[in-house]
């Protein structure tokens, strides 16, 4: 499965250095009814991660309703990522 959309990037006091992008209400209701398939446990659900032209393996966790995207620092140095800017997320994970 495959979703693209546009998210805030947000602070969050989680592992740092990350800034996260959470996914759309619409996003985030069609990864949670696949997520007991999906999930190695915590709720986390691993995926790969497209932002611009940087693609990395990473995994998304449950956070107030929705999930959160990690935007790792190399990310957010290669593709000039900073808290409140608008990202371009595209998420693929495999069913």
């Amino acid at each position: 499965m495959e979703w693209t959309f546009l998210g805030e990037a947000i602070e969050w006091r989680g592992p740092a250095p990350y800034v996260f992008v959470p996914a759309p209400p619409g996003v985030a209701a069609e990864i949670r009814e696949m997520s007991s398939r999906l999930s190695y446990g915590w709720g986390c659900i691993p995926c790969k991660l497209m932002v611009g032209q940087t693609q990395v393996a990473t995994a998304l966790f449950p956070k107030d309703g929705t999930y959160l995207v990690p935007i790792r620092v190399s990310v957010q140095r290669a593709e000039g990522i900073n808290v409140g800017d608008s990202v371009h997320v595209c998420l693929t994970v495999d069913v």
